[in-house]
C-alpha cells in the first residue's frame, strides 16, 4: 500500500492505493468510497481483492484528510467534486466503485455531475430517507439524535441513533415518547467527553441525508448502478432507503449478506461477514446478480 495527498485550496486528500497503477490486469480501479467511514473502514474488505487495484480515502474534514476552508460540513456534492479531482489524479481512466452509507450518496452525486467517471457504481444502503413516505418523522427523530448529543455528549448521542435507526418500520409517536434512551442500554458510557464534532450525531452530515438524487440523470448515465441493502436491513432505516432508491431508479436493490456494515471484520463490536459479503460484491462487479 502507498499513501497520497491530492493537495487542493479546500482540503489536503488523504487516499491510499493498493495495487499497482496502471493495474496489472486492465481493469478500472476499484474505489472504496464511506462517510463518516474513513480509508481505515474497508481493511477487511480490501483484503478480500487481492487481484485488484483497490484506492480508499478519507473524505475531507475526516480522517487524515485536513481541511483549509474554515468549514466543518459534509456535502455529497462538495465531497463529489473531490471524488472527481481524485479519479483524475489517478489517471488510470473511469473507476469502478463500492460506496457505504453516506459515501453511497457522495458517489451518486459524482455520478450526477461526472458519468464518464465511474464504469459501475454499487451503493450499499444510502440513508436517503427524504424517499421515504415518513420523512419528516425522520428528520424529527435526527433531530433528537442530534439534541441529545448536544445535551450530553457522545453516549446520550448515539444511543438515541441506535434506537432510531433500529426502529423497525415507518416511525411513530411511540418512538418520540420513550425519551432520550440511558447509553448502558448498549454497554456505552455515560459520561461526556465534552466534544460535539461528531458528523454522525450533530448537524455536519444532514446535507447528505437530505440529498435528493436526480433520477434522470442517474439512469440516462452510462454507469451501471446497482443498489445494495443488507440481508438484516429488512424494515430499518437503511434498509428502507435502500428499496426507495432502487425504486427510484427503476431497479430493484442487491441483498448482501449481514447489515449496513456488514463488510467490516475484526473485534468490532457491530462486525458483520467481510468474507461473504467481499464474495457478493466480487459477483456483482463482475455482472451477476
Amino acid at each position: 500500500m502507498t499513501t497520497h495527498t491530492l493537495r487542493k485550496p479546500e482540503v489536503d486528500l488523504v487516499y491510499d492505493v493498493l495495487g499497482p497503477l496502471p493495474t496489472a490486469d486492465g481493469r478500472p480501479p476499484l474505489l472504496m468510497v464511506g462517510q463518516p467511514m474513513c480509508a481505515d473502514g474497508f481493511g477487511d474488505l480490501a483484503s478480500h481483492f487481492p487481484d485488484r487495484t483497490v484506492v480508499t480515502y478519507d473524505p475531507r474534514g475526516l480522517g487524515r484528510s485536513v481541511r483549509k476552508d474554515g468549514r466543518s460540513d459534509n456535502n455529497p456534492e462538495v465531497q463529489a467534486g473531490d471524488l472527481h479531482d481524485l479519479i483524475a489524479e489517478l489517471g488510470a481512466g473511469a473507476v469502478e466503485i463500492f460506496a457505504s452509507s453516506g459515501g453511497a450518496v457522495t458517489s451518486l452525486a459524482l455520478v450526477t455531475a461526472h458519468p464518464e467517471d465511474v464504469t459501475t457504481l454499487v451503493a450499499h444502503e444510502p440513508p436517503l430517507f427524504e424517499l421515504l413516505p415518513d420523512a419528516a418523522a425522520h428528520e424529527h427523530a435526527r433531530a433528537a439524535v442530534r439534541d441529545a448529543y448536544q445535551a450530553k455528549g457522545s453516549g446520550a448521542g448515539m444511543a438515541a441513533f441506535i434506537v432510531w435507526s433500529s426502529a423497525q418500520g415507518e416511525i411513530t409517536d411511540e418512538l418520540f415518547a420513550q425519551g432520550t434512551p440511558d447509553p448502558a442500554m448498549f454497554g456505552m458510557p455515560g459520561e461526556d467527553d465534552g466534544t460535539r464534532d461528531d458528523p454522525l450525531l450533530s448537524e455536519l452530515s444532514w446535507a447528505v441525508t437530505d440529498y435528493r438524487p436526480d433520477a434522470a440523470a442517474l439512469t440516462a448515465a452510462p454507469t451501471r448502478i446497482v443498489i445494495g441493502v443488507g440481508e438484516e436491513s429488512t424494515g430499518v432505516l437503511t434498509g428502507r432507503t435502500s428499496i426507495a432508491t432502487a425504486a427510484l431508479l427503476g431497479a430493484e436493490p442487491v441483498v448482501f449478506p449481514s447489515h449496513h456494515g456488514g463488510f467490516v471484520g475484526g473485534d468490532n463490536p457491530y462486525a458483520g461477514k467481510p468474507a461473504e459479503f467481499a464474495q457478493r460484491l466480487h459477483a456483482v462487479l463482475d455482472g451477476g446478480k
